[in-house]
């Protein structure tokens, strides 16, 4: 005699949700965003920067110096010696040669400070060195 709810049992299929192909998809978007991402670049101190009607957006600043008002300079959020601005800007043109440097300076600041930084940067190398400002409020 045949078995009805045997050969039922046999007839059915197991379904199975097959992830791989989902996870394989997430990674890429993963990497697809980590690659696309920029990151901003900040000096790590808190600068109040001076007004300028001729201030213009930069689009692209790799290596950002921070001069504070009590005349302390800051790269990539530590403490340098405006002596070691040279060496530290080498050190970053060695990793991206095309990169512009922007020196951020309060505008409190003492102007030889300022300028003996920039003297470090164009002797380091740099092609690009300015002097960030903000838009005057209106």
């Amino acid at each position: 005699m045949l078995n009805i709810s045997a050969a039922r049992r046999s007839q059915k299929k197991i379904l199975e949700l097959n992830i791989a192909p989902l996870i394989d998809m997430v990674f890429i978007l993963l990497i697809f965003f980590l690659v696309t991402t920029s990151f901003v670049k900040e000096t790590g101190v808190d600068i109040n920067r001076p007004a300028a009607n001729t201030a213009v957006s930069k689009a692209k600043a790799s290596i950002l110096i921070g001069v504070t008002k009590d005349n302390r300079v800051f790269l990539d959020k530590r403490e340098i010696d405006v002596r070691a601005v040279r060496a530290n800007v080498e050190r970053a043109m060695a990793e991206n040669p095309e990169s512009s440097v922007v020196i951020v300076a309060d505008k409190e600041s003492m102007t030889g400070l300022v300028i003996n930084v920039m003297d470090g940067c164009k002797l380091a190398g740099a092609e690009n060195v300015s002097i960030a400002a903000s838009h005057p409020k209106e």
